[in-house]
């Protein structure tokens, strides 16, 4: 054993919060709007801190910030769909990104059978009944059940986020290789 391996680890620094952004920009990940609420409430914004959670029980998750005028409207509603956008709507993701958005008129959709809206001409989507809430810091973690799914748009490309930007994939992927989950 030498010094180095027995002194004290040093004390990590605050990680600034404009870094921890740019350093997770790096990781490419798919864009989402979350949809919830039903009638003249029904409301949506644009989300990429999705995941999926379980396979028994079908359990995917997506983040809030805790000011998001949809937090309120998902934990009223008990609902949301979680809507994939394809490559050629990223003027619907901007347009559900901002404080003041578009409204869910402004887009064609349908009721899923939680009662929320679906868009119509997303990639897919999953519609869920909210069971879970967890805090996250400065956002909400929303944990659902999924009850319904489709993918109305099999052939289409993901409009994906990296590095602050929406775009497509440039190439098809190359070759298939399997995840293990452990």
């Amino acid at each position: 054993m030498t010094a180095a391996d027995t002194q004290a680890p040093q004390q990590a620094r605050p990680v600034a919060g404009r870094t921890l952004r740019d350093v997770c920009g790096l990781f490419v990940t798919g864009v989402t709007v979350i949809t919830s609420g039903t009638g003249e409430a029904a409301a949506g914004t644009t989300v990429n801190s999705f995941t999926s959670v379980s396979l028994e029980p079908p359990l995917v998750l997506f983040c809030l910030h805790n000011e998001s005028r949809l937090r309120s409207v998902v934990e009223t509603t008990g609902a949301y769909a979680v809507n994939f956008l394809a490559s050629h709507q990223e003027k619907t993701a901007l347009a559900f990104a901002g404080k003041s958005t578009a409204a869910i008129t402004d887009v064609a959709h349908h009721a899923s059978v939680t009662g929320v809206p679906v868009l119509s001409d997303a990639l897919a989507f999953l519609s869920c009944r909210l069971v879970n809430a967890f805090d996250g810091g400065d956002h909400t973690i929303f944990v659902g059940e999924v009850l319904e799914l489709g993918v109305p748009r099999q052939s289409q490309e993901p409009l994906i986020f990296f590095r602050g930007f929406l775009g497509a994939l440039e190439e098809e992927p190359r070759g298939v290789h399997p995840i293990f989950d452990g």
